[in-house]
């Protein structure tokens, strides 16, 4: 069995105040400073051949999601949010020369997209964090803002992540490196958090609340679905997990949370999770809403990151 080990880069992490006086995102890889150039391959840029801090300087607020369409229209909308000049069907992709994901920039809001799960938004942030890094960013909030099932509350409520734990509820991620599997934490900027859901009492359209996130690697038989290829387990047997995750306190799954609060707490960004819920799991497995639901569902969240964007440079 590999040996189990607690992430010993956290112990050098500047602490909360610390980061609030350099703003600067905090690399966790010597190996680096000795490389000629650094190509992000996945995004198409690279330290020699593009000017990174001439083009990402001024970002303060990074916005990722799952979807490409989804988070090119979250860049329109927040273009028309900030009033911004020019139209905002110019929005270029900034990674339109790769097809692993796509990055658009409107003013200071970075909108980019992960992909589905873990392994794929890990690979975009191992990146984003470098771009960060070389474009000599500061003061950079992250949020993920996504879809997910409910646990216990009401399709369309939006969750806003506490902390992310994983299958066994626990508040940790584990990575394997080379042969060990090392755990990081999982905690998210309470902070934030809390402004987020202040924001959110300006919204009456929709209700929002501060949960638990749990982080499957799997859609089906990881979350406890009954309508997936497999299925090894029983109808009570799924209702008896589901039920202790709730009284664990998730109210929402998805498959990234934990990855993305590990990382952006390990580098120093102060981060968030806002996703929508499709479904009550409690009540079944498929989602059965229609098309235009699902679509003004979505956008919730963009919403209410946009209200907090607006307010944190004095739009509103």
């Amino acid at each position: 069995m590999s040996p189990i080990l607690a992430d010993s880069s956290s112990a050098s992490l500047p602490e909360r105040d610390s980061y609030g006086k350099n703003g600067f995102v905090h690399i966790k890889n010597p190996h680096l400073d000795s490389l000629p150039e650094d190509i992000l391959y996945h995004f198409d840029l690279g330290t020699k051949t593009h000017d990174l801090p001439s083009m990402f300087g001024d970002v303060k607020f990074v916005c990722v999601g799952g979807s490409a369409n989804r988070m090119r229209a979250f860049a329109l909308f927040i273009h028309q949010e900030l009033g911004l000049e020019g139209e905002g069907t110019e929005v270029a992709d900034i990674c339109a020369g790769t097809d692993r994901y796509s990055m658009y920039k409107v003013g200071p809001v970075l909108s980019i997209s992960h992909g589905m799960g873990i392994p794929s938004i890990s690979i975009m942030l191992h990146e984003l964090i470098k771009l960060l890094h070389h474009a000599k960013c500061r003061d950079v909030t992250i949020i993920r803002i996504g879809t997910s099932g409910g646990i216990g509350i009401e399709p369309g409520t939006v969750v806003i992540t506490d902390v992310a734990v994983d299958s066994f509820f626990r508040p940790q991620f584990e990575q394997v490196v080379l042969d060990k599997v090392v755990v990081r934490n999982t905690d998210l900027h309470r902070e934030l958090a809390e402004d987020l859901l202040q924001c959110s009492k300006e919204i009456a359209s929709f209700p929002t609340i501060i949960g638990h996130t749990m982080c499957t690697y799997d859609f089906y038989e990881g979350q406890g679905r009954l309508d997936g290829a497999l299925c090894s387990f029983s109808k009570e047997e799924k209702f008896e997990y589901l039920q202790r995750a709730f009284t664990a306190g998730v109210r929402n799954i998805e498959m990234e949370s934990t990855v993305f609060a590990a990382m952006c707490q390990l580098c120093g960004l102060k981060a968030a999770v806002v996703c929508v819920t499709l479904l009550n799991r409690l009540e079944g497995d498929q989602i059965a809403e229609s098309h235009d639901t699902l679509i003004e569902y979505q956008k919730r969240p963009q919403q209410l990151i946009a209200e907090y964007i607006k307010k944190q440079l004095n739009l509103s």
